[in-house]
């Protein structure tokens, strides 16, 4: 089978990482979970704790906040399948604090280019995961409406790069390409 580039976007608890992780399975047993959420709080720790359990434990995970193509192309190992949870919180790190837009676009290009290179060259599936923040109001502070200009970019470039893309709804993925 050819290698696949499956990008998954959908709301907050809409079923997006349940239905990446039954995809990566029906793919091959040797999985490399990519892992962006940083324990920041307790909260977070306690999700990211969860999230651990929920996986097989014969999955590889890889703990990284950004950086992501250079750092998978150097511990994908004997990985058949890559999955990445999730593009949301890569571009939360990649902001910081009250970022300028510029600059934080310019970190956000080259962080989805190196992505995207990656998995050009690295031999395995990619399944990839990412929130959909364009659907509501318009935030009213900077930070948070330049976090969803961003976001919203980004997924646009890992839908147009992906093979295949599913819009999670209560659970039930709808295959959009």
């Amino acid at each position: 089978m050819a290698k696949k580039c499956i990008f998954i976007l959908g709301g907050a608890r809409s079923g997006k990482s349940g239905f990446a992780q039954e995809l990566a399975g029906k793919l091959d047993d040797k999985v490399l979970f990519v892992a962006t959420g940083e324990p920041l709080d307790e909260e977070m720790k306690a999700r990211i704790e969860q999230h651990q359990k929920d996986r097989p434990q014969s999955w590889r995970t890889l703990e990284i906040p950004s950086n992501l193509g250079r750092q998978i192309e150097k511990h994908v190992g004997d990985a058949k399948v890559v999955l990445i949870d999730c593009l949301t919180l890569l571009v939360s790190n990649l902001l910081g604090g009250e970022p300028d837009y510029a600059k934080a676009e310019s970190r956000l290009a080259a962080e989805i280019d190196g992505l995207i290179a990656c998995t050009r060259k690295v031999n395995a599936h990619f399944i990839i995961v990412s929130n959909e923040v364009g659907l509501g109001i318009v935030p009213e502070n900077k930070t948070a409406r330049i976090y969803r200009d961003l976001l919203g970019k980004a997924n646009q470039l890992l839908a147009q790069r992906a093979d295949e893309v599913y819009y999670m709804v209560a659970g039930i993925p709808v295959k959009i390409k």
